[in-house]
């Protein structure tokens, strides 16, 4: 198992893709700390599932938007597994379908303190770990391909992942002499909960499909095998770099 006596953090890991990457890492070898904002059935799902691949499993409930929740997480993970090696960020939010012209404050702040300030700081709880701990680490940002690409009337969220993609770039350069990696995974369109209007829509699905070379959405189990590259010594001299698990979409891509 290639994380074997490795603890990792997955935010967001009640459902969808965090889910799959949390159960992923713990077949692999890894303690998980499951963390869940709103969905704790999820969150026991996903529990059990750790169980039943022989590792440990530690649910907490947080809000990433709130300081003092992000250091509940790192805190509780450190006590109950007494180190953590490895973080990967995946909660977030994609916010309104509105014209940027019509985008509330209160809807930018939703979008951005989540993706972004909830992403730096837990990011930074982690970093201060393994400072104090002297040890090296493994940062996995589940970003998007909307880090790069356009995606009209979603402009808060595009700016969230935007600002995601160079957080990376920079924390590669400065965090690296620690022996601290950190890189980014951009999905593309993939089947999870909060795709489910779209998986409904027939029409819109077929459209999107016809954008995407592999003929396919993605699953949630087509990202966790790069998490667990990224997180593993395979990658050991990988940090500062994006990687696209899209089905070819981010090179095909036009509106209809």
């Amino acid at each position: 198992m290639k994380l074997a006596g490795k603890a990792a953090l997955v935010t967001g890991s009640s459902q969808g893709i965090g889910q799959a990457i949390a159960i992923r890492l713990a077949q692999e070898g890894a303690d998980i700390v499951i963390d869940y904002r709103s969905h704790p059935d999820g969150a026991k799902e996903t529990l059990a599932k750790v169980e039943a691949a022989g590792q440990q499993g530690h649910i907490v409930q947080a809000d990433l938007s709130a300081i003092g929740d992000i250091h509940k997480i790192v805190s509780e993970g450190v006590q109950r597994f007494g180190k953590l090696d490895i973080l990967v960020n995946d909660a977030g939010v994609d916010g309104k379908n509105a014209d940027f012209w019509e985008i509330a404050e209160a809807d930018y702040d939703k979008v951005l303190d989540v993706n972004l300030k909830g992403t730096f700081f837990t990011t930074q709880a982690f970093v201060q770990h393994l400072i104090e701990t002297k040890r090296p680490g493994k940062i996995i940002n589940i970003s998007s391909v909307h880090e790069e690409m356009a995606f009209p009337h979603f402009t808060a969220y595009c700016a969230s992942k935007g600002g995601v993609k160079m957080m990376m770039r920079n924390l590669a350069v400065e965090l690296g002499p620690l022996g601290i990696t950190v890189n980014n995974i951009a999905p593309g369109a993939i089947e999870t909960p909060i795709n489910t209007k779209l998986l409904n829509d027939p029409v819109k699905l077929n459209s999107l499909k016809q954008n995407i070379p592999l003929g396919r959405l993605g699953t949630p189990e087509d990202i966790a095998p790069m998490v667990v590259f990224l997180a593993s010594s395979d990658a050991d001299y990988v940090t500062g770099a994006t990687f696209y698990v899209d089905g070819g979409l981010s090179r095909n891509y036009h509106e209809q």
